[in-house]
C-alpha cells in the first residue's frame, strides 16, 4: 500500500469519527429531552426524570466504547454483550423518542425515531471502518516484517554463494556460516534441557530476524528431532 493510498483512507476514518461523534451529540440531546418527557409521562418524579435520560445515555456510552475496544481486538469474547447492552439501549430510547412524538403518524413517528435508529447505524459503520483499518495496518507491518527477513536471508546466504563460485584452494578456508553457528547452539541449549528463541540465535549469529526463519526451517525438515 503507497502512503498516500494509506494518507487518503486514514483522512477518511477521521471524518468518519468526526460525523459519529455528531451523530452522537445530536441523538444524546434529542433522546435527553425525549426520555425527560417519557419519564415524566410514565410515574417519575422531577429529580428521577432529569436522570433516566443520562442513565440510557450513560449504558449506549460504555457499550459502544467496549464495541470499538473488541473492533480492534482479535478475540472479541465480550462483543456480544456489548451488542445486547447498546441494543437495550437504543430500544429504550427509541420508545422514549416515538413517545415524545405529538402525533402517532408516520411522519411524526420517523422524526423520533430518527436519532436512536442513526446512533445504532452509524456506530456499526465506524466498528466495521476501525476493524477494517486494524486489519490493513496489521497485515502491512506483517508483510514489511516479512520483506526484512528475506532480505536478512538473502544477505547472509551471499557469502556463501560467492564462496561456492570460487575455485577450492584460492581462497583460505571461510568459517561456519550463521545457521552452522546457530546450530552449534542450539543443540548446546538443548543438551542443558532449555529452547533457544529465534532472538537468542540472532543475538549469537549476529543477525536480524533471521532466528525465527531458520527455526521454522528446521522444525519443516524435522532437523529439531536429532538435537534433542
Amino acid at each position: 500500500m503507497s502512503i498516500t493510498t494509506s494518507a487518503r483512507r486514514d483522512r477518511a476514518l477521521y471524518l468518519q469519527c468526526a460525523c459519529t461523534a455528531l451523530v452522537a451529540v445530536g441523538a444524546a440531546y434529542a433522546s435527553y429531552r425525549h426520555g425527560r418527557a417519557f419519564a415524566l409521562r410514565f410515574g417519575a418524579d422531577e429529580a428521577t426524570a432529569g436522570i433516566w435520560p443520562l442513565i440510557v445515555d450513560g449504558l449506549l456510552m460504555v457499550a459502544t466504547v467496549e464495541l470499538w475496544k473488541t473492533g480492534h481486538s482479535r478475540h472479541a469474547d465480550g462483543r456480544w454483550t456489548a451488542w445486547v447492552a447498546f441494543v437495550f439501549g437504543i430500544c429504550l430510547s427509541l420508545c422514549a423518542n416515538i413517545a415524545a412524538a405529538p402525533v402517532l403518524s408516520v411522519f411524526s413517528v420517523a422524526v423520533a425515531a430518527c436519532p436512536p435508529l442513526a446512533l445504532l447505524l452509524a456506530v456499526e459503520l465506524l466498528n466495521r471502518a476501525l476493524k477494517r483499518h486494524h486489519i490493513e495496518t496489521t497485515d502491512n507491518t506483517e508483510t514489511a516484517n516479512e520483506t526484512d527477513e528475506t532480505d536478512e536471508t538473502t544477505r547472509a546466504t551471499e557469502p556463501v554463494v560467492r564462496l561456492a563460485a570460487v575455485p577450492a584452494g584460492s581462497l583460505p578456508s571461510a568459517g561456519p556460516t550463521a545457521e552452522q553457528r546457530m546450530w552449534v547452539y542450539y543443540v548446546t541449549e538443548r543438551s542443558k534441557g532449555r529452547i533457544p528463541t529465534g532472538a537468542e540465535l540472532d543475538r549469537i549469529a549476529g543477525t536480524n530476524n533471521y532466528g525465527r526463519r531458520v527455526l521454522r526451517q528446521w522444525k519443516m525438515s524435522d532437523r529439531l528431532l536429532s538435537a534433542v
